[in-house]
């Protein structure tokens, strides 16, 4: 499935829900969704988007979902059972993380608080540490897990997956995204 730079476009500003369901044991909270994203349905469905691979390689998930379209019921329950869900720090649509205000980024976060606490997963990972440090006012955080945790959540804050991100590999990330979901009883 393919999109035009144009049709790609007419998603921007979309909002798309949270792939969560009752019971999830690992959150993961991506800055937004992109305009991929807003057009599939899918959380990091851009192709070549790292995150899917990432967890498979982790052993947090068996096998891929066809992430860059929209997740068909077999997909979504591979995900469930594995007890993941994915959410975002801020609900619209954008090409890019950086054409967020930090106002967006605030607001996110608190709404965010509010969301773990309805849920109470065993671990966060925020995908994203400059957008955690702007919408958590915590401007030195390091990567890793944190001291404040959310909503009373053990909480990391992980490596984007995003292509753009060129310092990380799939490799990197799935021993980043290995760690929380040990945490979370996901991973031995």
């Amino acid at each position: 499935m393919g999109y035009t730079r144009a049709e790609l476009e007419s998603f921007r500003d979309a909002t798309r829900p949270d792939l969560v369901e009752p019971g999830v044991r690992l959150l993961f909270v991506g800055i937004n969704p992109g305009l991929w994203t807003a057009a599939t349905g899918t959380p990091f469905a851009r192709p070549g988007n790292r995150f899917w691979p990432a967890l498979v390689k982790a052993g947090i998930l068996p096998r891929l979902p066809a992430y860059s379209e929209p997740l068909g019921d077999d997909d979504r329950r591979l995900i469930f059972d594995a007890g993941v869900g994915v959410s975002n720090l801020v609900a619209r649509a954008t090409a890019r993380a950086d054409e967020l205000s930090r106002d967006e980024l605030r607001e996110g976060a608190a709404a965010l608080v509010d969301r773990v606490a309805a849920w109470s997963p065993r671990a966060v990972a925020v995908v994203g540490l400059t957008a955690y440090r702007q919408g958590f006012g915590r401007p030195k955080a390091a990567a890793g897990r944190q001291d404040e945790a959310i909503a009373g959540v053990p909480t990391w804050v992980l490596p984007n997956p995003s292509g753009l991100n060129a310092h990380d590999t799939v490799d990197s990330l799935a021993r980043a995204y290995a760690e929380p979901a040990r945490a979370a009883g996901i991973l031995a």
